[in-house]
């Protein structure tokens, strides 16, 4: 499945390292679909319950805190995604502004962070670790994926970043710019990893329509694919784009 890799167990061993529920489906889901397909066994690590986001317009908690009906999310996308094993960490969700609250994912001191992360590792023993390239700006990613990119080289196994091409983001922006004209701004940022940058290139095509029923599983949540017109959303959804961690 990822060139060049040879396992050394069988089935190989993927460990996914994510920041919040969602970050596994929006961001690798059909990765994992792939991986569970080609008889690898997936584990998946969250390090918080996204306790500081927003639901989506129009939802209904139902009197439980955005915390417990995202980790509900979390587990039933996991069962989608084929996923082998899912381990929550105890940090909570830092937000997006201000100083992270205690107990935050990026309150926490790095090592600490790593040490959690470790712990899961040193059980799965993993042929590959992966994370998000936290190129989207959110702290509780870099965190992860710093964390995840550390242990793996601690390990000696190669770490993998999933992360978006630019040349798919132009396509975004130029959606972007033309259904939301106060978005005009977008044209001047370089969005994405420039596509020579990329490593690995999976077609996932297949996977399109389980991928589409975890999204669903995550309906307390904004999926950043609605709204798009199908070629595009196809484009962001039926490829994977890797680059070495």
């Amino acid at each position: 499945m990822l060139p060049g890799l040879t396992p050394r167990h069988e089935p190989p061993r993927l460990l996914l390292a994510v920041a919040h529920p969602d970050d596994e489906t929006f961001g690798c889901g059909s990765l994992l679909l792939a991986a569970a397909a080609a008889g690898w066994a997936t584990t998946v690590v969250c390090a918080t319950r996204g306790e500081a986001g927003e639901p989506a317009p129009g939802v209904d908690l139902d009197g439980r805190s955005l915390a417990e009906v995202r980790e509900e999310e979390l587990r039933e996308a996991a069962g989608l995604l084929g996923v082998a094993r899912l381990e929550l960490l105890d940090f909570a969700d830092s937000g997006m502004s201000e100083g992270p609250p205690a107990g935050s994912l990026c309150a926490a001191d790095p090592a600490t962070v790593a040490a959690a992360l470790r712990a899961v590792a040193d059980e799965v023993d993993p042929d590959v670790v992966v994370s998000l390239d936290a190129a989207d700006g959110h702290r509780d990613h870099a965190r992860i994926r710093d964390a995840a990119v550390g242990v793996a080289g601690e390990r000696g196994v190669p770490a993998y970043l999933q992360a978006l091409p630019r040349s798919l983001m132009d396509r975004w922006v130029a959606h972007m710019v033309e259904a939301r004209p106060d978005m005009e701004h977008l044209r001047y940022a370089d969005l994405g990893t420039p596509d020579d940058e990329i490593a690995v290139v999976l077609d996932t095509a297949t996977h399109l329509g389980a991928r589409e029923r975890a999204i669903a599983a995550h309906a307390s949540q904004t999926s950043p694919f609605d709204g798009l017109p199908d070629d595009l959303r196809r484009a962001f959804l039926t490829r994977e784009h890797l680059v070495r961690g």
